[in-house]
């Protein structure tokens, strides 16, 4: 038993993109309004996205290393507000005399 597969033409595919990008419309609604299978219009517009960002979906190496950088640094201020937590703690313990 084959498949058929229908085909569509790019002026239709770009169309079916406009459409999810300008009204807003989860791709779901537009892709039922259209007869047109979800993930297939979910294609087109991930296709569409980054042939509009460039392709460049990754991080930079400069980005790469601020983003290490700032999960270290999070993980420090993690630590000293734990730090601070509990000796406010026992501060106020040792103030109220018990």
């Amino acid at each position: 038993m084959t498949r058929k597969y229908r085909k569509f033409d790019e002026d239709f595919k770009q169309g079916a993109v406009q459409l999810v990008v300008e009204t807003g419309k989860p791709i779901a609604q537009v892709a039922r309004d259209l007869g047109v299978n979800e993930g297939t219009l979910g294609n087109w517009c991930a296709k569409a996205r980054a042939a509009r960002d460039g392709g460049n979906t990754g991080l930079s190496e400069d980005e790469r290393a601020e983003l290490v950088r700032l999960r270290r640094e999070n993980v420090e201020l993690r630590m000293q507000r734990d730090v601070l937590k509990r000796s406010t703690a026992l501060w106020v313990h040792e103030a109220m005399g018990r």
